[in-house]
């Protein structure tokens, strides 16, 4: 029985060599089709004969659920089904699980996702000559740097962020905590922050644990944080529907369609088991950082 590394590479020789694709098409297509060999591994598939549709749809809604653009899990939904199709046409299987799996539509309402060119823009915008933009940018950089989502953002406290090691410790959902690590741009305005900032706003209120505080030093609501980004939204003159989560789901879609494998990117997001309690494969901090400093656009 032909392991799924030598089903692939066969499939990536008749991409190549009949079908005449491009290096650069068939790296997307090697991307896409390795995420979801992962899954089914993770699934303990050993052989394509035992893929069933219902693998295909709880991958497909699993890269919904992370934040890929609609666009591109269509593109990973059809190169799923040019794999199957070859396997059929080869004889390596007589089973294609893809056969009725249909295409999923656009949706009337998705969160944005922000280009690298918009967050750059919208990054811009704090004016780093005031002290509240200084701490503004700081808390842009980190929750686009850790895709976070804005409750957990406010809750980080001064001592959860490990500069030596370039990593923070943030409480998700059900206080489970987890470890992300933060690229070097979010890195060089949080010590700003805290060197030419924090200090100032800390002696005004009674905070003293939470690392990002409001201009009265005290934690900030996620209502004024919101105002604070509808403010640098508008003045960035962004076009797209800026969504309380687009930032964490500009996160997921950057570092899944620069390569990123699934198990890393669902540790950072802090989601909880992607197929189940049983085969979740724990990632360790050193890889967590090497997929994140390799796929980041501002790692």
């Amino acid at each position: 029985m032909r392991s799924f590394d030598e089903i692939l590479e066969l499939y990536y020789d008749s991409l190549l060599f009949d079908k005449g694709l491009s290096r650069l098409t068939l790296e997307s297509y090697g991307n896409d089709l390795k995420r979801y060999i992962d899954f089914l591994e993770q699934k303990g598939i050993k052989s394509p004969d035992e893929i069933k549709a219902e693998h295909i749809r709880e991958f497909i809604s699993l890269l919904r659920d992370m934040g890929l653009l609609i666009s591109s899990v269509i593109r990973n939904l059809s190169s799923i089904k040019s794999f199957h199709k070859f396997l059929v046409n080869e004889d390596i299987s007589s089973n294609n699980p893809s056969l009725h799996i249909e295409t999923p539509k656009q949706p009337k309402t998705f969160p944005a996702v922000m280009t690298v060119e918009e967050i750059e823009k919208l990054f811009s915008i704090p004016d780093l000559e005031k002290k509240l933009g200084i701490r503004d940018r700081a808390m842009l950089e980190i929750l686009y740097a850790c895709g976070l989502r804005i409750s957990e953002l406010l809750s980080i406290e001064y001592n959860s962020v490990i500069f030596p090691e370039g990593i923070v410790r943030v409480i998700g959902k059900r206080d489970k905590e987890r470890i992300v690590p933060i690229g070097s741009s979010a890195l060089t305005h949080l010590k700003k922050y805290l060197s030419a900032v924090r200090p100032e706003l800390a002696s005004k209120g009674r905070t003293k644990a939470t690392l990002f505080l409001n201009s009265r030093g005290n934690k900030m609501s996620r209502m004024g944080f919101w105002k604070i980004i509808r403010k640098y939204v508008q003045l960035a003159n962004l076009s797209i529907n800026i969504h309380p989560h687009s930032f964490r789901h500009s996160f997921a879609t950057h570092l899944l369609e620069g390569g990123a494998d699934l198990r890393s990117v669902q540790e950072m997001l802090g989601h909880a088991d992607i197929t189940t309690t049983q085969i979740y494969t724990h990632i360790d901090r050193e890889h967590l950082k090497q997929v994140y400093k390799q796929f980041h656009p501002r790692g």
